[in-house]
């Protein structure tokens, strides 16, 4: 292939009545290049092919990733590496970028906090397959608002005694408890929204509160992005996490997933506003967070029943033994997440355990038929034999 050069070469020499074999020694080129040039009166006009992208392929994938609010191009990238893609970094980004204004969002102004001085609460959700089936995943986050330390914990409710046992873990895990815990207006935790800042809280968060020794405290109403670096870090959690991991052999093979990830990917990553990693910032915040108290928070369902004469109360569609000594008495019922259930005898302050335990069983489904303890009903049995009299033989002798 000549260019215009060559042609310019090829048509100077022919008008000197130079041998088109001599032009193409001339150029090193076959003597048909040569007279085909001069046919054509022009250099060969060089049609570049358009070379594909090795990210062609993924286009797609990386366009479904975006529309499930996926933004981060380290996890897209992530992503699509395991699924074959042997491109770099750079071109998916170029690819990404021109699409950000399309990505949902509202500008939020963040409050700096001071070490220990809060920690923000909020629930997410996602479907995702736990032990073979589709489910919707309720997730807890809450996150120090210092040093952007969170943790998070899935289950399967968003009740208020799953929030009172998420808020523990994740006290659990940070070593320590903030001044104060800052939630939205969720029933689990404020009975009554109010704008003047004296909302009414639920009676268990207020006792739950002064077990641990933190503040409550409720965003005002239509003012949830209060707690904007929480609720980022319900969008960090779906876009990072519940990407690279989407199913899981059980609850617990869940959570242990999400503690291991919190620990190598969460805690080192460097956090964009304060521009620290974040472990590191950590433990200037840590000495200010007050020590966890002796005895852990009940967060049990609590209720109350009526034991009937039979020896049984009934809880949940399915029935279960008591004492009895209990039989006929108002009982105190604590279910605990983990399918425990206490039978406790009623003394007490309502909101408080009651003084003495008196039973316990695993909770049933109505299906599995009744709860019976061997010692309950001998008990009863016993309770319920009639009496018989004793004679004395003499009294037969008389009679004879």
């Amino acid at each position: 292939m000549i260019g215009k050069e060559d042609f310019a070469v090829i048509q100077a020499l022919h008008q000197c009545g130079v041998y088109q074999k001599d032009i193409a020694a001339e150029l090193n080129v076959h003597p048909r290049t040569v007279s085909r040039a001069l046919q054509r009166q022009g250099a060969v006009e060089r049609e570049w092919e358009k070379r594909g992208s090795k990210l062609d392929a993924y286009k797609g994938r990386v366009d479904e990733l975006l529309s499930e609010g996926v933004w981060n191009a380290v996890v897209i990238l992530r992503e699509i590496r395991a699924e074959g893609y042997a491109g770099g970094y750079s071109i998916l980004l170029e690819y990404i970028q021109p699409k950000r204004v399309l990505r949902p969002g509202q500008a939020t102004v963040r409050f700096e906090t001071e070490p220990g001085k809060q920690l923000q609460s909020d629930w997410g959700e996602v479907r995702v397959e736990v032990a073979g089936q589709m489910r919707k995943v309720h997730f807890i986050v809450n996150e120090l608002g210092y040093s952007r330390r969170f943790h998070f914990w899935c289950t399967d409710s968003e009740d208020a005694e799953h929030t009172y046992e998420g808020l523990i873990r994740s006290f659990e895990y940070l070593g320590g408890v903030a001044a104060e815990v800052l939630v939205d207006n969720q029933k689990s935790a404020v009975l009554e929204a109010s704008n003047n800042g004296h909302p009414r809280f639920n009676e268990r968060f207020v006792d739950l509160a002064l077990q641990y020794g933190f503040t409550p405290r409720a965003c005002k109403p239509y003012r949830a992005r209060t707690k904007g670096k929480d609720e980022r870090m319900v969008g960090y959690i779906k876009q990072n996490f519940f990407v690279r991991y989407r199913r899981f052999e059980s609850w617990v093979h869940l959570n242990q997933l999400a503690e291991k990830w919190l620990k190598e990917e969460a805690d080192v990553r460097l956090q964009g506003t304060v521009k620290e990693i974040v472990a590191e910032r950590f433990e200037r915040e840590k000495p200010y967070l007050q020590p966890l108290p002796q005895m852990r928070y009940d967060t049990s369902y609590l209720e109350y029943r009526q034991a009937a004469w039979d020896g049984y109360i009934e809880v949940r569609g399915n029935r279960y033994s008591v004492p009895a000594a209990v039989a006929g008495q108002r009982v105190a019922v604590r279910i605990g997440l983990d399918g425990l259930l206490r039978i406790y005898t009623s003394t007490g302050s309502v909101h408080r355990q009651a003084e003495s335990l008196v039973a316990s069983h695993t909770l049933k489904s109505r299906q599995a038929g009744w709860s019976t303890l061997a010692e309950h009903r001998a008990e009863m049995w016993k309770s319920t034999l009639p009496q018989v009299e004793q004679r004395p033989l003499a009294v037969y002798e008389e009679v004879a």
